[in-house]
C-alpha cells in the first residue's frame, strides 16, 4: 500500500464519524504520541484504509468500505478526543 498523509482519510473518516474528525486527537496505546488524526501516517485506500503512530508505526485504526457498512477498529488508540465545536 502506499504511505500519504493521513488528511486524505478524510472521506472514510467522515463517513465512519459522520464529520471531518482529522482534527480529533488520539493517543497512541504503544508509545503514548498525541496528536491530531491528521498528522497520522495513512495507507491505503485499497483493501482498506490503515492510519499509524507517526512514531513506532503502531497499527492505530482501520476503516474497511463493505458494499453496505464500513467496517472499524481502533486497536491502537489509548484515547480520542473529537471535538464537538462547543466552548468550555
Amino acid at each position: 500500500m502506499t504511505e500519504l498523509d493521513a488528511n486524505s482519510a478524510a472521506g472514510p473518516l467522515t463517513l465512519l464519524f459522520g464529520r471531518d474528525v482529522t482534527l480529533a486527537v488520539g493517543i497512541c496505546a504503544m508509545c503514548g504520541t498525541t496528536g491530531p488524526l491528521g498528522e497520522t501516517v495513512m495507507y491505503g485506500p485499497a483493501p482498506g484504509t490503515v492510519l499509524r503512530c507517526p512514531q513506532c508505526s503502531n497499527v492505530l485504526m482501520t476503516i474497511v468500505e463493505a458494499p453496505d457498512r464500513l467496517l472499524a477498529t481502533m486497536p491502537g488508540l489509548r484515547l480520542l478526543s473529537v471535538p464537538t465545536g462547543g466552548t468550555s
